[in-house]
Formats: C-alpha cells, structure tokens, sequence
C-alpha cells in the first residue's frame, strides 16, 4: 500500500467515519444481528462469530465493496471510499462481538437458567446449596414469562417487564467491561502498531476487498478468483450433498476424516483431520515458527495423553491436566507481554499524571482518560463483585484474570492472527483460582458470584478487544479518523446490544428456544452453576496436581520466550505451546500443518517474492469460504431447512 501524502490523507479522513457511512452501519447493525441470531442460534446453520476474522461481517462487505463498484461507474465521485467501507465494515464487526457465540448469547442462556433448570430438574440441589447467595436481580423468575420464552407462541411485549431489571444490570455491565477492554486496546495500541509493528494478519482481506475499488488488482487478480471458486466449489458441492444425500462430497471439515489408533496406548487418542480452506487461507498468514508450532504443541498434547496411558497414569482423573497446563500458559503470556511493556505502561502512567513522557494529544483518546475509565470500571466491578457474593480481594484477583486473558489474546491476535478459542476448558478464571486458592480461601457466595458472570468467560471467540484494535489498525492503515471511531465503536456496540436482546425475545417468544432454537446457550449458566455445585459437594480433588500442571504451563511458556529471545533460529514459538494446547486446534491443527508446508515450500524453494504472489489465492480461499457459506446460512432460515456447515459439523 503506497503511503498517504498529507492532502490525501486528509480527504480520507473526511470520507472515512462519515455521516452516510455510520447512517449505513447503524442500518445494517439490528438487521445483521437478527441474522446473526438466526443462524447461530435459532437455526445452527453457520458458527459465524468461532473464527478469528468473523464470516458475516466479510459477507456483508463483500456485497457492499460490488454494489459500490457498480454506483462507481453509475455516479462517478459518489462512491464510498474505503475509509467508508471500512466504516461500515467496523461496526458490523463489533455487532458481532456482541451478539457472537460467546457474549451476549451466553448471556441470555444464563439469565433463565437457574430458574428454568429447577423447573425442568427439580432433582437439582441448586435451590438448597447456592440460591441463597444468588443476586435474584439478575435473573429472570417469572414463571410465565420464562415458559413463553422457552416454550414459543407467545407475546415478547406482555412478557417484556419481568425482563427490564436483569437486562438493565447486565446491560450496564457489559457497557462498563466494554469500556474497559477499548481504554486497555487505546492504551496499548500505539506501542503494537506504531512501535512494534506488529503484522495483523487479521485485517489483510478486509483490507485487500476495500482498496481500489473496481481499479483495485484485488478483483482482476485469477489467483484470487482460483482460490475462490477452490473454496466455493468445495462449499456448493458439500451443500449440495447435505440437501441430496446421493451427490457426491468432499470431507474437510473436522471428524468427517479421523484417524483412531487401534492398538494400546495410542487408542487413547484420535487425530482429526480438517481441510477447512478458509483455516488454510487464514494460516497462510502466520509466520513460520507460529504455525509450525501450533499444529507441534497440538500433537505434543496428543503424545501426553498416550505416554501417560503407557505409564498406567490415566487412572488418574484428568491427567495430565492439559487444561490446567493450558490456563497456566496463557497467564503466563498475559504476565510476559505486560513485563514487556513495563516501561511503556510507566510513560503512559506519567503522562496521564502530567508528566508528559509521551506526547498523546494526537492519540484515540488521551491517556489520562483512558486511565480514569480504567479506574472507574475498576471500582464499578469491586461493586458488582460485592453485591454477587466475592470478598473485594477475590473480586479484584477474579476480573484482573479476566483482563489479562484479554490482553493476552488481542496480543495473539495482533501478531499472529490465530484462532484463540480457549473455552471454558481449563482458561476460565474461575477454575483458575479454586486451582490456585482452594474452594475453602474463596468460599460458597465467591463461587456463586463468580458462576454468575461464568456467561463472559466461557470462551473468547469473539472478544471485542482483538476486534477493537484491529479496527484502529485499519484505521491507521487507510488515514481514518480515529477519535471518530472512538464513538462509532461505542455507538455499534450499543446498538448491537439492544438488537440481540430484541432478536432473543423475538425469536423466544414466537418459536420457544427449548422447543424450536437448536443451539440456544441456556446451558452456558448450567456449566458454571454445576460446576459450582460439584465443588460443593465433592471439593475439588486433584487440587494441588493441578496446581503443578498450571505452573508447568507457566514455566514453558517462560522458557520459549528465553530461548526465542537468546537463539535466533529457535522454532517454537511460546504463543504456539499456548494456542497448541488449547481447545481450537482440535479443529485447525491438519489445516494449519498443509498451509505451513505450502507456504515453507513456496519460501523455501520460491523464496518471498513467490510467497507475496500467492497471497491473492490464499485470501480467495477464505473470501470464497465465507461467502458460500453465508449465502447456505441464508438459504436454509429461508426455506425453513438445515442446511451445511461450513466450519463445525452439523
């Protein structure tokens, strides 16, 4: 991309966060969520928001960035610009950080699930062991309200009182964490995209769709459209099949190919192979060492599990405790990255002090404002901590994790671009602490606070903070207004929040999510409430193992950052063992092992003038993925049929 002179510059800007622009996002934000929830929620069709560079917001600017090529050449000097484009592109992005698979759909799972699982399991001990510690304002109780929800044909506007409360609180909870996740992204983003230049993988389509326009070599480039119809292909040929069982298909997606060991002890394990060629696109972007090390530290994993089958240890529950070494791995690049930054966080702290180390008057938002929501949210949690049962310290040790986590994956994400679907399964603050701390140190109404918020930690799909700094990186990148995006940021954001809510009440009332909705998360409260009563009842044993394993996590990570720092030709990289280790490469591990082959054979024998001539074939690969995807995701609430899956198996 050719650099910006000042007068360019400056008509970007001004075509950049314009008036038409947000009027066009904030038209597209409810319609797009509703979408969103159809085909995530009601229908099953598309796990749109489980992939690092989300499906449909690629969709909707795929389709834009054509209608725009064509009013181009209609009404010459009217078309959007890519600032524009990008606008759009950004709110419907962060709509998706609020409607995706792990926020705010989590969230209205939750909100019925105490009250509707003692309806539907009055075996359930919950009401005799934590409802007494339940902050009650933050569910919903009525009984006809919750049975019209879940049970269909009913009205949402006679049933929408008993909800006003419990969406009021939770309402301004995510407004504060969001508050907090965009003053921690504004505060870091100068020293990863100015200082660091951190490469961003993440934004290269969205980047590559935008410029140009109908000039753009984008468009005209044939390896980008081999790549896309490749992808298509395997899309239409695969939904085809899905509809017409005697037509032929491709498997690519995970399960469908697995390889199931026979002989003891490597029966203990199964490797599936995935051929998902949007995985394959997106890995193609990776540096060497990452990828290598991903698909590595996935089978180093697998080979754990069969040594210690060989040992005789898979007596032992949960051994080798893979989930605890994976929460130990990701503090410990949550803590390195901020040791890293030790002295750029003391230069932001001064400035914001007075001490002007840094000159911040051209940043997003200047420091000390940054600094001041940091406090303020910081202390509405120790608030909202207290009145759900956790003592201030645990509250403050418990949402700190929660932050770090954070940080930790936008750093993944900005440097790498890999997928960081670190679900419940072992990175959970929750489960970090009884690890650390022991149930008895926390205590019955600390767990029971915790599990109410369990809905924001379950998985980080979708984590607005990645999606927040990649939006200023693209801002950057094309001369956008960035004090402008500040607030288109905030405004998508809240707008998605009340489009989700309207599409779960909606959809609820009319269809009833236990009746008609195949993937509707009430069960996302009901994990951490069980989980909450199993250590209740039984304790937590294995206690000090894992705390072992969480360590060993820790100090591996540790130990990779030292030798990457002290050879230079080291190949594994620590965010490798972390990503390795975690729940994504079940599904991306084979993916990510072709297009790292692919790509070192191009390096190797090509070198990198051959590896930037392929880059156009590897983006179609995940344009085309996407779009045939989506377009099946459309076709099937349509017709009122299921339809194919592109990423996760039906």
């Amino acid at each position: 991309m050719q650099p910006h002179t000042d007068d360019t510059a400056g008509r970007t800007q001004r075509r950049g966060v314009t008036w038409r622009a947000v009027l066009v996002g904030l038209v597209l934000v409810p319609i797009h969520v509703y979408w969103d929830i159809v085909i995530e929620v009601g229908w099953d069709n598309l796990d749109a928001s489980c992939v690092p560079l989300f499906i449909t917001p690629v969709f909707i600017l795929f389709w834009l960035v054509l209608a725009n090529m064509l009013w181009e050449r209609l009404r010459p000097g009217r078309a959007f610009s890519q600032g524009e484009l990008l606008t759009v592109y950004i709110m419907q992005v962060m709509a998706v950080t609020m409607s995706g698979h792990d926020t705010l759909q989590n969230l209205m799972g939750a909100i019925v699930n105490p009250a509707w699982e003692s309806h539907i399991k009055p075996e359930l001990k919950w009401p005799h062991t934590f409802f007494p510690f339940l902050n009650r304002a933050l569910f919903l109780w009525d009984e006809q309200s919750l049975r019209g929800f879940m049970e269909g044909h009913a009205s949402a506007w006679a049933n929408l009182r008993p909800w006003l409360v419990p969406l009021f609180w939770w309402t301004l909870f995510t407004i504060v964490m969001v508050a907090m996740f965009l003053a921690i992204t504004l505060i870091v983003r100068r020293a990863w995209t100015e200082h660091e230049k951190l490469a961003f993988p993440i934004i290269q389509l969205p980047l590559a769709v935008t410029e140009g326009g109908a000039r753009t070599g984008f468009f005209n480039s044939r390896l980008m459209w081999l790549g896309f119809l490749v992808a298509a292909g395997v899309n239409g040929l695969n939904g085809f099949h899905y509809l017409i069982p005697s037509l032929p298909s491709l498997p690519v997606r995970i399960g469908e190919i697995t390889i199931r060991p026979q002989t003891w002890p490597w029966s203990r394990v199964a490797f599936p192979l995935s051929f998902y060629p949007f995985a394959i696109g997106l890995a193609y972007f990776l540096p060497l060492d990452l990828s290598f090390s991903c698909w590595f530290f996935y089978l180093f994993r697998q080979f754990q599990l069969i040594g210690s089958t060989a040992m005789g240890w898979d007596r032992i529950q949960d051994f080798p405790y893979i989930a605890s070494q994976t929460g130990g791995a990701w503090l410990g690049l949550g803590l390195l990255i901020l040791w890293g930054m030790r002295g750029y966080l003391r230069d932001v702290l001064l400035t914001a002090l007075g001490r002007k180390t840094v000159d911040d008057a051209r940043e997003p938002l200047r420091y000390r404002t940054a600094l001041l929501i940091l406090l303020l949210g910081s202390i509405f949690l120790i608030f909202w901590g207290r009145a759900t049962g956790m003592k201030v310290w645990i509250a403050f040790l418990f949402f700190g994790i929660c932050f770090l986590l954070g940080l930790a994956i936008t750093r993944v994400r900005a440097e790498l671009g890999a997928p960081h679907e670190i679900t419940y399964w072992g990175c959970n603050p929750q489960l970090m602490m009884v690890s650390i701390l022991g149930i008895n140190a926390i205590g019955t109404p600390a767990l029971t606070g915790m599990a109410t918020v369990f809905w924001i930690n379950r998985g980080y799909r979708n984590h607005p903070m990645p999606n927040q700094l990649e939006a200023f990186k693209m801002a950057e990148t094309t001369g956008m207004n960035t004090r402008r995006l500040v607030w288109v940021i905030l405004l998508a954001t809240g707008v998605a929040i009340v489009s989700t809510y309207w599409a779960h009440l909606h959809i609820g009332y009319k269809e009833g999510m236990a009746a008609k909705s195949l993937s509707f998360k009430y069960w996302s409260g009901r994990e951490g409430f069980e989980q909450e009563q199993k250590w209740i009842e039984f304790g937590s044993p294995g206690q000090e193992a894992r705390r072992v394993a969480m360590s060993a996590g820790f100090v591996i990570v540790v130990l990779l950052r030292f030798l990457r720092t002290r050879y230079l030709a080291w190949p594994f990289h620590p965010a490798g063992f972390a990503l390795g280790m975690s729940y994504a490469m079940e599904y991306f591990w084979f993916a990510f092992f072709i297009s790292w082959l692919v790509k070192w054979l191009l390096v190797r024998y090509g070198g990198m003038r051959t590896h930037r001539a392929a880059i156009p074939f590897f983006l179609g690969l995940i344009l085309g993925d996407y779009v045939t995807g989506a377009l099946w995701a459309l076709y099937g609430p349509l017709q009122g049929v299921a339809v194919y899956k592109m990423h996760i198996r039906n």
